[in-house]
């Protein structure tokens, strides 16, 4: 249901992606595995919409929507670094997409809860980002992510930056959700482990 074809970018003349193409069918986490400087990251980013390449096309549903804006793909993405807003609370870093989409207070009320409660952190709701824990601000970005109930979520390197233990936990949690939801996924990593513990299937890109 996602599809990356013949993607190609070049930064400065020099390139990053050479018709590199990946697949994911619904339902389906794929993970993609490779080294720093791979282009993994610039390949998410293009199937976003956050970058534009200089041939190749991204498909959602048979759909080409190379030529969309990131709003009108229904893709949701989990940065690496979170990137979540430090002047809206929990609750409104989680309605963030559905404010955009103007959906009701109330609804994104319920919304928010109900998320808040599928990534294990009913009654946030208020709390500051800057107070969350590293494990609590990657779930927020999650919840974030899955609130639009977007077609399908991409992942960069989600789980960067915890501790071992509380990485295979995520690990495991994240993955659980994704299928509990039924949302595609395409899961960059660099971690062999990581990728065979998330993934229905691994993608490598050297």
């Amino acid at each position: 249901m996602l599809a990356a074809r013949d993607v190609t970018v070049s930064f400065d003349g020099g390139v990053v992606l050479d018709r590199v193409g990946v697949e994911v069918a619904d339902g389906e986490i794929v993970a993609l595995l490779g080294p720093s400087g791979s282009g993994k990251s610039t390949l998410l980013r293009v199937i976003a919409g956050i970058v534009v390449p200089d041939a190749g096309r991204v498909l959602v549903d048979g759909v080409d929507v190379t030529g969309l804006p990131t709003h009108r793909r229904r893709i949701g993405m989990v940065f690496q670094d979170e990137q979540l807003f430090g002047h809206r609370d929990v609750a409104r870093n989680v309605a963030y997409g559905l404010e955009v989409a103007k959906v009701p207070r109330s609804e994104r009320a319920h919304r928010v809860a109900e998320l808040l409660d599928l990534v294990g952190l009913p009654g946030f709701e208020r709390r500051a980002v800057q107070d969350l824990s590293g494990g609590e601000a990657k779930r927020v970005a999650l919840a974030r992510a899955l609130a639009p109930e977007p077609r399908a979520i991409l992942l960069d390197e989600p789980l960067t930056g915890l501790d071992r233990d509380l990485h295979d936990r995520l690990a495991g949690e994240v993955a659980q959700i994704l299928r509990r939801t039924g949302t595609p996924a395409l899961w960059v990593t660099h971690d062999l482990a990581e990728a065979e513990a998330v993934a229905d299937r691994i993608e490598h890109l050297r």
